[in-house]
């Protein structure tokens, strides 16, 4: 069972908690340069894919940091086989990681096909998607704490892309028998 997120303790212990620290020079993916200019850039991607993200994995039971690690070395993966021009799916064996993976995907094809709807064309291209997967990689590297049940990652996530909260349905204010 996993303490949630919202725990005083969980909460107590990650700001006393030391950093990870993380090499830049060991990230993977250093051909694909993701800077600031990028980001700026597809700024809106970003948000959406990591609210995505964010969201399928809360979603996911037992879903840790690993789980998401494993689910974005597999997306990136496939985007680098689609930039090849080939189609091939990487999968991950870890089947966490393959749920949010296969979500996430799936998430991110209906928002494909509403903008394709709303303005006609595709506006998203693999290459923006994959450098977005890479700095969401990169920052899962820099958060995660190294624990094998950690969710530091899935909480930073959550302290910069807050899910929105659904709003209860107002109730009728006319009481009809």
């Amino acid at each position: 069972m996993h303490c949630p997120f919202e725990c005083p303790y969980l909460q107590e212990a990650r700001r006393h908690e030391e950093p990870p620290i993380a090499d830049p020079a060991t990230f993977p993916n250093q051909d694909i340069r993701v800077n600031e200019q990028f980001l700026r850039n597809n700024e809106e991607l970003l948000v959406l894919v990591s609210v995505s993200l964010l969201k399928v994995s809360l979603d996911t039971p037992g879903a840790v940091d690993t789980d998401v690690k494993d689910a974005l070395d597999s997306i990136v993966r496939t985007y680098r086989t689609l930039e090849s021009g080939l189609y091939y799916e990487s999968r991950p064996a870890n089947l966490i990681a393959g749920s949010i993976q296969d979500s996430v995907q799936k998430q991110i094809e209906e928002f494909r096909k509403d903008m394709a709807e709303d303005s006609g064309m595709h506006s998203i291209r693999d290459a923006d998607l994959m450098g977005v997967f890479v700095f969401l990689q990169r920052m899962e590297i820099q958060q995660n704490n190294g624990r094998r049940l950690g969710r530091a990652f899935l909480d930073f996530l959550l302290a910069h892309f807050p899910p929105a909260i659904k709003q209860p349905e107002p109730s009728p204010t006319l009481i009809t028998p």
